[in-house]
């Protein structure tokens, strides 16, 4: 095989594509990224660990198509680092030289041969906006679990009904829900998909600044089927990935929603959230952050005891009783960080229910329910002389 192509198309198909690869390949082939020129003047660089999969198609000059697989993350460290010179890749035997510039590199070919087949895309399903899709992903992972005891918890639901894209996450302490529009295909039936946040927040990322990115599903309903993500105007050339869906069934999550609230109270974004950092610098890993609502202020504390202590108030509309809830601080950070809005809507119906968190544009106009926040309140210590309770 043999080809040349730009230095910055070359490297970012790399970059894009070396994303897919495990940390710790099962078989030393899936270390590798598969390299496949054709005769027609293109180059596709394709990833796989038999859960997840990355494509990314260049242009280049192609002197002898053909196919090598070479370690992926070595070359994608070179790649990063050449000069801005045109990248000649010639496969010699067991060797594939790499040339830039006065740079060169003989890396060791893996045995393509053994690698694996990579799944095909699935039927289209429908297009939405690589940035919309990109900021509702982001707002949701943040409510998935980190940890794989229970692998549904680590997923994002996906629901399709009509013109709506419905995403949400928990890991039963907390949950995310996003509402965004898109545009189905002619005859996409509504369905329900779940497949591993990190897989999603990766693709999302990886297009966001693409106009339309395609979603492809398969056999979502089943859970045995699989997900694509694709963009066809990226500037550099196409680009895809997949990944296998989880199974189980996920939370049944709508009965949380409440359509009355005893309580609302609306604060500015930028001052609770700045405050909530500050104050729960001193909360212990397991130690809740207070909210207290009354008079138009909300007042944040954490510590008690003899432990460090911190409070702080920041002004609040209230509207209904005054209220205060405890969570987790670290729960309270994500959500406030995803808000996109100037000010933030916290919802309360009762002690010990989930309390909402929404994003709200202004004080005339109502907290938009496209995206909501749910966090389970926590009981908070008795503070001891720390500032305003």
């Amino acid at each position: 095989m043999k080809f040349e192509a730009e230095r910055d198309i070359f490297a970012e198909a790399v970059a894009w594509t070396a994303r897919s690869l495990p940390g710790r390949p099962a078989a030393p082939v899936l270390a590798g990224l598969l390299f496949e020129a054709s005769d027609r003047g293109s180059v596709s660089v394709s990833g796989f660990d038999y859960d997840t999969s990355g494509r990314a198609g260049i242009t280049a000059e192609v002197g002898e198509p053909g196919r090598l697989l070479v370690h992926g993350k070595l070359l994608a460290d070179i790649a990063k680092s050449l000069p801005d010179r045109p990248v000649r890749i010639v496969s010699e035997g067991s060797k594939v030289l790499l040339s830039c510039g006065s740079s060169q590199f003989a890396l060791r070919t893996l045995p393509v041969e053994d690698y694996p087949e990579l799944p095909g895309m699935p039927g289209a399903t429908g297009t939405v906006a690589g940035s919309d899709l990109a900021k509702a992903v982001a707002q949701v992972a943040v409510a998935a679990a980190r940890d794989d005891t229970v692998p549904m918890l680590t997923g994002i639901r996906i629901e399709i009904d009509g013109d709506t894209l419905t995403l949400v996450s928990t890991d039963r302490f907390r949950l995310a829900y996003r509402e965004l529009p898109w545009q189905p295909d002619a005859d996409c039936p509504a369905t329900t998909a779940l497949l591993p946040a990190k897989v999603m927040a990766a693709a999302a990322r990886a297009l966001a600044g693409r106009d339309r990115v395609t979603l492809a599903l398969d056999g979502g309903q089943s859970g045995a089927g699989l997900i694509g993500f694709a963009s066809q105007d990226h500037p550099r050339g196409p680009r895809q990935m997949t990944s296998r869906l989880l199974s189980g069934e996920f939370v049944k999550y709508r009965s949380l929603f409440a359509s009355v609230y005893a309580t609302t109270a609306t604060v500015e974004t930028a001052p609770f959230l700045a405050a909530a950092k500050r104050v729960s610098l001193v909360a212990e890993r397991t130690s809740p952050i207070r909210l207290a609502f009354a008079r138009g202020t909300l007042s944040l504390q954490a510590g008690a005891g003899d432990e460090a202590q911190a409070s702080e108030s920041v002004e609040a509309v209230l509207t209904g009783e005054d209220t205060t809830a405890s969570f987790n601080p670290a729960f309270l950070l994500d959500g406030l960080q995803v808000i996109d809005t100037p000010y933030a809507q916290l919802s309360f119906t009762a002690p010990g229910k989930p309390t909402v968190l929404m994003p709200r544009q202004s004080l005339d106009v109502p907290a938009r329910d496209d995206f909501r926040y749910l966090m389970l309140p926590l009981k908070a210590p008795r503070a001891s002389g720390a500032g305003p309770a």
